[in-house]
């Protein structure tokens, strides 16, 4: 499998370095605190993420989704706690996460292929022109067909030569998802990737971040700021609110009880037709520790 791997171009995971041959945690944080501006955002964070779990960030604008992040990636300092990712400290293995920020929209005048931008997920660290596929050694061949693996992994064949600028915003955001996963990461952390979806593409993005989870053994770490969209596709949650945090699985997080004391105002989860939980009334106003314009 090495072999293959090498020729392909691929990554040759650490057989104890990542979690999915060991069966480690991918992610764990213990008793994390974290300090934004010179205040407390979050404390007292417990986080376990293994290798195939779809996991969720919750909670109301400004409660610190992102900071918890930045945190994995070793972009924020911590205050308080440990955090270790892919068996060592955050930052350190960053080359084997997949990482897509939070969403802005192409322009619709962009000419950019879908293709070319999932490209970019291979090399586009790199400087300098790709040798041709025919040269001896050159990569382009690989890192084609790798590129074609992740465009049908996640069922953007039909657009993925088009450019980017006319593409919708769901088929914007598959191939940027298929971009995150070209170097077959350990980890996907993905924020906000429903933002600005409609409710279709909310739920079809879902489905597919679930589906490539468990398909490709990739721990998922996602921000959102409504669950509903995600509820039926989670392996577990956590959720932040007024600096305080509740992990577990969706059916035991996402209960009235729970949310109405993480918000502090009542909160009510109701059941479908369809046997689907539901939140309403969580309010949304914005933390204290939230500079101007900027987003948890």
């Amino acid at each position: 499998m090495s072999e293959q791997l090498r020729e392909s171009g691929g990554a040759v995971p650490d057989q104890h370095s990542d979690g999915r041959e060991t069966g480690a945690p991918v992610v764990e944080l213990r008793d994390l605190a974290a300090v934004v501006g010179g205040r407390r955002v979050w404390s007292d964070v417990n986080l376990t993420v293994r290798a195939g779990e779809f996991v969720a960030v919750l909670g109301p604008n400004g409660a610190g989704k992102s900071t918890l992040l930045k945190a994995v990636l070793g972009l924020v300092p911590t205050a308080a706690g440990t955090a270790s990712v892919l068996g060592t400290r955050p930052g350190r293995r960053n080359t084997r996460i997949g990482y897509l920020p939070q969403r802005r929209a192409f322009d619709p005048a962009t000419r950019v292929r879908g293709v070319d931008i999932v490209r970019l997920g291979w090399d586009g660290d790199r400087w300098g022109v790709p040798l041709p596929a025919w040269v001896p050694g050159s990569r382009s061949r690989a890192a084609a067909q790798r590129v074609d693996e992740v465009v049908e992994l996640v069922g953007a064949s039909a657009y993925a030569r088009r450019p980017i600028g006319q593409c919708s915003g769901g088929e914007q955001q598959r191939l940027l998802i298929a971009q995150a996963l070209v170097r077959r990461p350990a980890l996907l952390v993905l924020d906000e990737p429903l933002d600005s979806l409609d409710v279709t593409n909310q739920a079809a993005v879902s489905r597919l971040i679930r589906d490539v989870s468990h398909s490709e053994n990739v721990a998922v770490l996602l921000v959102a700021h409504d669950v509903n969209p995600l509820m039926s596709y989670l392996d577990q949650v956590i959720y932040l609110a007024r600096g305080g945090a509740v992990m577990g699985p969706p059916e035991q997080v996402i209960t009235a009880d729970t949310l109405s004391m993480l918000y502090g105002t009542p909160i009510d989860v109701l059941t479908d037709r369809t046997g689907r939980l539901v939140v309403v009334g969580q309010p949304d106003a914005p933390a204290e520790h939230r500079a101007p314009g900027s987003r948890a």
